[in-house]
């Protein structure tokens, strides 16, 4: 089992990055929180992995940090939540809201989600209730709007796609806006990640 890859990263898209370890490329789908956070094309990178073995194929799912690690694990233990879901939801939420909505049996919210249903949501707040606090993650406080995170995930995403319109490519736009605050708006971004270029701090 591949718990981790160090190496160079040698391509990345919207939901897939190939880190380069050994002279083997290993191609990973990734979150679009992974996304945000990945380095410039040639740079070193480190993701958490897990690999997922099927009949018919063996996928491999990269993640920034272990938390997203952990929370993706937790995810797909529920009956009905495939690895492909458990990205769709990372991509929306982070592990902090993710592990809020759950604690606060807030399932409405996870539906924001590409694929989640309001059927399937309930059972991961059933499955999962009693399990989160375990994962030692932060959780945030619930604002009563459930489409918040996954507001901020479509700001990055849009920030990114304005910043590679300007002519940046997608790993500098990917470099300026890691670690930005991702509740910006996606207007705030863009000034917050041209500040990083024009500086050279990124």
């Amino acid at each position: 089992m591949i718990y981790s890859l160090r190496g160079k990263l040698i391509f990345s898209d919207i939901s897939v990055a190939v880190v380069e370890c050994g002279g083997v490329g290993y191609k990973c789908t990734i979150s679009a929180k992974t996304l945000g956070a990945l380095p410039e094309t040639g740079k070193e990178v480190m993701l958490y992995t897990h690999m997922n073995v099927r009949e018919d194929a063996v996928d491999l799912f990269g993640f920034i940090s272990m938390d997203e690690m952990r929370c993706f694990k937790l995810l797909i233990s529920v009956n009905g939540v495939g690895a492909k879901m458990g990205i769709a939801l990372l991509s929306e939420f982070t592990p902090e809201f993710i592990t809020s909505y759950i604690a606060s049996g807030d399932y409405k919210a996870l539906t924001a989600a590409s694929g989640v249903g309001p059927k399937l949501a309930q059972r991961i707040v059933l499955e999962l209730k009693d399990k989160v606090g375990s994962l030692g993650v932060t959780q945030v406080s619930s604002t009563g709007n459930t489409t918040v995170a996954a507001a901020s995930s479509d700001n990055i995403k849009n920030a990114a796609t304005a910043l590679v319109s300007l002519g940046f490519l997608q790993s500098e736009a990917n470099r300026a806006l890691a670690g930005l605050d991702i509740n910006l708006s996606t207007e705030e971004l863009i000034k917050a990640a041209l500040a990083k270029i024009s500086s050279g701090k990124f």
